[in-house]
């Protein structure tokens, strides 16, 4: 028997569903209200851990070296979605833990969610909504002039599961695509239908400019005054991806100075926002909390997606979507010494 530990709820009532099946597998869920001494009891006798997105849970539980010395049995940690930011992925791979994550599962609701943004600001949806739910009357349609997406540079940074998805449908409207990724060849680009160009060329060349790239030490703050600065006054800037990935202050700066013409922001540093964030203060800004992703469609994914994956893990397979394979070694005589059977080759 092997014990898979989780905290309040999974992604969609499927992921249980699924593992009901598998008798191996002793899925316990875990309540905060229980209280920390609890849930350590828990996990301390866990194999697996299926963890909430990071703002959703307590930093004691982030999968990080105490945690793992702690968990002494454990041999993988899973997030909900695609984001991994939360799991110290070097600790985990020095303790021979695999980290697996959803990738894929959510990049329709995100890509749908980013054109969204695109269509309302462009076409100043939103500037128009709240003009006409005022009683002062001191505009006429005409101010709120849009534009179509026919035609225009959509500029993706991240030209993943996401960035791939949002750049098939840009074609639809006839956008052209360029995309800066530092980790895809000149072949992969071509296949996921986009020109590779530098950060630099991208921000300058781009009508829409939107982020889908993990944070890492790399890409935080990347986008900062100076590339802001690099955009072009008609410019709209979109993340759904993870807050400080952009500098917000400098964002606020490039808005209200008018260097660009708008932005959709789904993510923030501190989630949800203060309500009186300065970003929440212009028209053309649209905010979401992080919600790009939370669609029906993607929570059935990410469920059965994430148990499914389970399910390879504890029968000594290697999982499709674990992010530190170098960590294999040290896992598979783990695995072998815990399960006491090898894992599959």
């Amino acid at each position: 028997m092997v014990n898979l530990a989780y905290f309040e709820n999974w992604m969609d009532p499927i992921g249980p569903q699924t593992l009901a099946g598998e008798k191996h597998i002793n899925l316990t869920p875990m309540a905060f209200a229980d209280g920390a001494a609890c849930n350590w009891q828990i996990l301390e006798a866990s194999h697996g851990y299926q963890a909430l997105p990071s703002t959703e849970t307590p930093e004691e539980f982030y999968p990080g070296s105490e945690l793992l010395r702690r968990c002494p049995d454990l041999l993988a940690v899973s997030v909900s979605g695609a984001g991994y930011d939360m799991v110290d992925v070097e600790a985990c791979t020095k303790a021979g833990v695999l980290v697996v994550n959803q990738t894929g599962s959510n990049s329709e609701s995100v890509a749908q969610h980013t054109l969204g943004l695109m269509l309302s600001l462009c076409k100043q949806i939103q500037q128009a909504d709240r003009a006409i739910r005022r009683a002062g009357r001191d505009w006429t349609r005409w101010d709120y002039t849009g534009d179509e997406l026919t035609g225009r540079t959509l500029g993706i940074i991240g030209l993943g599961q996401i960035g791939r998805r949002l750049a098939e449908i840009a074609k639809i409207f006839s956008m052209k695509v360029i995309a800066y990724d530092p980790y895809l060849k000149d072949a992969d680009f071509r296949e996921r239908g986009a020109m590779s160009v530098t950060l630099d060329e991208l921000l300058g060349q781009s009508d829409f400019v939107s982020v889908h790239c993990p944070l890492t030490e790399e890409t935080a703050a990347m986008v900062g005054p100076a590339q802001f600065s690099m955009m072009k006054p008609n410019a709209i800037f979109i993340s759904t991806a993870r807050g400080g990935i952009h500098d917000e202050v400098a964002l606020t700066a490039a808005i209200k100075s008018k260097g660009i013409a708008g932005a959709g922001v789904d993510v923030f540093v501190a989630e949800p926002p203060a309500h009186d964030h300065p970003l929440l203060e212009f028209d053309n800004v649209i905010a979401t909390p992080h919600n790009a992703g939370v669609t029906t469609d993607c929570l059935f994914n990410m469920g059965q997606w994430a148990a499914d994956q389970w399910i390879d893990i504890f029968a000594g397979k290697r999982p499709p979507r674990y992010k530190n394979p170098e960590s294999w070694g040290r896992y598979a005589d783990r695995f072998e010494k815990i399960m006491g059977r090898p894992v599959q080759a």
